[in-house]
């Protein structure tokens, strides 16, 4: 009954789900179909293995950026338009950290599609949305290039410092630290700790606009 109800959006939607609960490196075929309680062959009607489920849950979680509701309204200008697309990966990113690393190395289908934004639905909307704003064509696949460049820069650590993996027992982590010959490191260490993610982020993506700017201008 289970298995007839089973689609291929279903198995890429547990995926997903698995992955989020127990990581990437857990997620096998059979342990797949054991969470959608099916054998795992009932799962190769879907996907062809793993590669494609993985490929599969990339594509999903990318084009699920266009639903994001920082990209349910049109942009009044390039800039808000970079400003909107980029706050909207970082909130994959935060949601899927366990997965924003297979979205950033996944080898792309093409060699001109760059992660994260890998799809070709995605290198549309984005050099039409900066030629809708003056772009040459020049200048929107340069500012593609630059702007993939600074999400998968900025989003990985970010991602991964909140894997649970990474995150850990904090009192265990710190208790077993021995900082007693890094004078420094320990003086400084609640700032080190400190978190301004989402600063650093809008600050990093203004001096990228701000060279996107200059290189238009000149």
């Amino acid at each position: 009954m289970v298995q007839q109800r089973l689609d291929r959006a279903q198995v890429v939607e547990s995926a997903i789900a698995f992955v989020d609960a127990c990581g990437l490196s857990e997620l096998t075929m059979r342990r797949l179909g054991t969470a959608l309680d099916v054998e795992a062959m009932a799962l190769y009607r879907h996907v062809s293995g793993r590669g494609d489920l993985l490929e599969a849950m990339v594509d999903e979680l990318i084009d699920g950026l266009f639903d994001d509701d920082l990209m349910t309204e049109d942009s009044h200008s390039w800039e808000e338009y970079l400003q909107r697309v980029a706050n909207a990966t970082r909130n994959l990113a935060l949601k899927h950290p366990r997965i924003f690393p297979l979205i950033a190395t996944q080898p792309p289908q093409a060699p001109w599609l760059r992660p994260p934004l890998r799809s070709v639905r995605w290198v549309e909307d984005f050099l039409s949305s900066l030629q809708r704003f003056g772009f040459a064509d020049a200048e929107a696949v340069a500012a593609y290039k630059a702007f993939t460049s600074f999400l998968v820069g900025a989003l990985l650590l970010q991602a991964a410092s909140l894997t649970p993996e990474v995150l850990g027992d904090e009192e265990e982590s710190s208790a077993g630290d021995d900082l007693g010959e890094y004078p420094t490191v320990r003086r400084l260490q609640g700032l080190l700790m400190e978190d301004h993610g989402q600063r650093e982020f809008d600050d990093a993506l203004d001096d990228l606009i701000e060279r996107i700017r200059t290189s238009t201008q000149g």
